[in-house]
């Protein structure tokens, strides 16, 4: 019967650490998080490259999130060569693991490369957040970009 009065006042204390620590959670609340992208892309002879940071504003850390980013014109390669955290997922398109993004930081910059069919002389690039990591992002506006890229090889900031 001890043992069992035991585990009892284990699992209280447990219980009002996570409340403590989590408070959101413990209210039944899904945690709340506010996810952004900014960066470049550049046109050249057929070859979009894209350079892209993540950021969380906060309140609360997210474990991990899946951004989209979609091309107006369909890639060249089948199989176009993407970094470790990234899959082609149509022929426009492509998902990217940000990676944990803390409270008010900015995450690691993710670099792609995609040959574009026909070399356009210009392409629109469309970013999103898939996957918000299970937090709660009440400002959609902030991750949701789009920039029209010309054959210039100038880079295009947004």
């Amino acid at each position: 019967m001890g043992g069992v009065r035991g585990l009892a006042v284990c699992g209280a204390v447990l219980l009002a650490v996570v409340a403590a620590v989590s408070p959101a959670r413990a209210a039944g609340e899904e945690p709340e998080a506010d996810l952004s992208y900014h960066g470049s892309a550049v046109l050249a002879g057929g070859r979009v490259d894209v350079l892209l940071a993540p950021r969380n504003h906060g309140p609360g850390d997210v474990p991990d999130a899946t951004v989209r980013l979609r091309w107006s014109a369909p890639s060249a390669a089948r199989e176009p060569l993407l970094p470790a955290g990234c899959a082609r997922t149509g022929r426009q398109e492509v998902v990217c693991r940000t990676g944990a993004l803390a409270a008010d930081g900015p995450g690691e910059r993710i670099a792609l490369r995609v040959w574009l069919r026909g070399r356009p002389a210009e392409v629109t690039v469309d970013v999103d957040t898939v996957w918000g990591g299970g937090a709660v992002d009440r400002n959609r506006a902030n991750d949701r970009r789009q920039v029209l890229v010309l054959d210039t090889g100038d880079a295009y900031f947004f």
